[in-house]
């Protein structure tokens, strides 16, 4: 009798997808000794709630295919029961430690996406945009109609440091909120990412992708959608209160405005909706708009337009996207000076057009304080033909250099994209 062996393939432990996520653990506990000023710890926690945020919109957009104009509705929500259980805690009313905080509002987001999911995920499409915009204006007027809760135009505000310590800590420094802030985005990105491999998320895919089929194969697409919504609308909830926790005001005005919801959307279009850490690039984009773009430039939302309008014509998957086709066949290995080629020239390109427009900005603007401004530590003249002169000739100049390196580019990615096809094909050939 010949003895049965049995072959067991250990499975490896420091897999790709293993390292990333440790080297996503690890960024954000080593980001905050690296960027050490109040300004980037306030950016970096800002950084931190909004992942969440972006990457529960991207449920919605990405997975399902649900363009909504009031995912601001649950964020804002989840802020304001937050608030008032961190008020009832300091009172002594509600025994709860802050760290918990972030659940009671990421189940107010959940109750109230069970509310008022129902009905706007009763259509998709266009309608499903306008239900949602719809939502977002009637929660945005009823803000002001009960300022018991809402607090009226001045909002509502709170104190986290409240009651005992806990293992020492009292969330009054900013350095450990940013810390219970980490450890939520660590934790809410990995259960969002263990959503998209559930058969929710993989029928979820497919809602969006051909419904017809969907239904074909015996499932209620309004189901899908409502269950969706649903998870959207409490990591949401957790993603606003950690926000309540950080600032320690929520207003009613801001918090439930379309704008907010506009810029979920966009970031999240920009960092690209259809990859999962897409969302994380845009929550990163959005805090240096709003936070270093706004202060370096009156016209940034002019910039933010721009880049925009780029994305949508010559990368419609977002910044992600660029990213994954560099990453495609090691592709960056041969491409990566070409890369710099093009980002030096179009900066050189773009910082012609920037002194232009800020010398326009400041002659319609600010015309009374002189016709001298700085920008970039450059000091311009908005009536001196020099400065003019000078700017035109440096975006023409980037804009010449940059079409060059991009035709070389395009014909090197074209040979690795060859490359690439060949050997798939050689690849794919049984072996004699």
């Amino acid at each position: 009798m010949v003895p049965v062996t049995t072959e067991t393939t250990a499975m490896p432990i420091f897999t790709p997808r293993f390292l990333l996520w440790s080297l996503f653990a690890l960024a954000l506990l080593v980001l905050p000794k690296v960027f050490s000023s109040s300004l980037a710890l306030t950016m970096l926690s800002q950084m931190g709630y909004l992942v969440i945020i972006c990457l529960s919109y991207n449920i919605l957009l990405g997975q399902g295919g649900m363009l909504s104009f009031g995912h601001a509705v649950y964020t804002g929500l989840g802020s304001f029961v937050a608030v008032h259980a961190m008020n009832w805690a300091g009172q002594g009313t509600l025994p709860m430690a802050l760290p918990l905080v972030p659940l009671v509002g990421g189940v107010a987001g959940l109750l109230f996406a069970v509310l008022l999911g129902f009905v706007s995920t009763q259509k998709a499409g266009t309608p499903f945009a306008m239900i949602t915009l719809g939502i977002g204006e009637l929660v945005a007027a009823m803000a002001l109609m009960f300022p018991e809760f809402f607090g009226g135009e001045g909002g509502i505000t709170a104190n986290r440091v409240y009651g005992s310590t806990l293992m020492g800590l009292t969330f009054g420094p900013a350095i450990q909120v940013y810390y219970l802030i980490a450890v939520y985005c660590f934790v809410c990105t990995a259960a969002m990412f263990a959503f998209t491999a559930t058969p929710l998320g993989r029928i979820l895919n497919a809602v969006r992708d051909n419904p017809e089929r969907v239904e074909f194969i015996g499932y209620d697409t309004h189901s899908v959608r409502y269950y969706a919504f649903i998870i959207a609308g409490f990591f949401a909830g957790i993603g606003g209160a950690l926000a309540a926790i950080n600032f320690e005001i929520v207003t009613g005005a801001d918090s439930f405005s379309v704008l907010r919801s506009g810029n979920y959307l966009l970031f999240t279009f920009l960092g690209g909706a259809g990859f999962f850490f897409g969302p994380i690039i845009g929550a990163v984009l959005l805090v240096l708009a709003s936070v270093l773009l706004s202060d370096l430039s009156k016209a940034w939302l002019l910039y933010l337009g721009l880049v925009f309008l780029t994305m949508v014509m010559c990368a419609p998957g977002g910044f992600a996207s660029l990213v994954a086709a560099s990453l495609r066949g090691g592709r960056w290995r041969t491409l990566w000076v070409a890369y710099v080629a093009l980002a030096g020239t179009a900066l050189v390109a773009v910082l012609g057009a920037a002194c232009m427009i800020e010398m326009t900005y400041h002659l319609q603007l600010n015309a009374t304080s002189g016709p001298q401004l700085r920008f970039l530590g450059v000091v311009l003249n908005a009536h001196g033909p020099d400065s003019w002169c000078g700017a035109v000739l440096l975006c023409l100049t980037g804009a010449g250099l940059f079409e060059l390196s991009r035709r070389q580019f395009i014909g090197q990615w074209r040979s690795t994209q060859h490359d690439l096809e060949n050997d798939a094909q050689f690849g794919s050939e049984p072996a004699p």
